[in-house]
């Protein structure tokens, strides 16, 4: 990949190679689109990751994405940033957003309609 590691989508050391390859293919693509770096704060997800974000409060869905291999979030606290992440996004062929203040979400999960969410 020429933008990302796979580290960077580690949830524990080694994880990330469980994202889809097809998955990171289109975030290569909306990354070169953006023509700014792509900071991913959460990638590849295990049960116990995404079950303990849940304790915790965070708004972790029991049937994530991150699990699958197929989300990640995106680190983006600007407007500036937010505009030409989400744009690439969907020239890329993104159709699951979610926009919070702090990240950026996208995913392709197939079981999952296509939306665009605030957090």
């Amino acid at each position: 990949m020429k933008y990302f590691k796979l580290a960077e989508f580690d949830d524990a050391p080694g994880t990330g190679k469980n994202m889809k390859k097809d998955f990171l293919l289109k975030l290569e693509k909306a990354r070169e689109y953006a023509g700014i770096p792509f900071i991913i704060t959460s990638g590849f997800r295990s049960k116990e990751t995404n079950e303990r974000l849940i304790r915790e409060g965070y708004k972790a869905s029991p049937n994530s994405s991150h699990l699958k291999g197929v989300a990640v979030d995106i680190k983006c606290n600007n407007s500036n940033d937010r505009i030409k992440i989400v744009k690439a996004l969907i020239l890329a062929g993104f159709t699951r957003i979610g926009i919070a203040k702090s990240f950026i979400h996208c995913d392709t999960d197939l079981e999952k309609n296509d939306a665009i969410w605030l957090y």
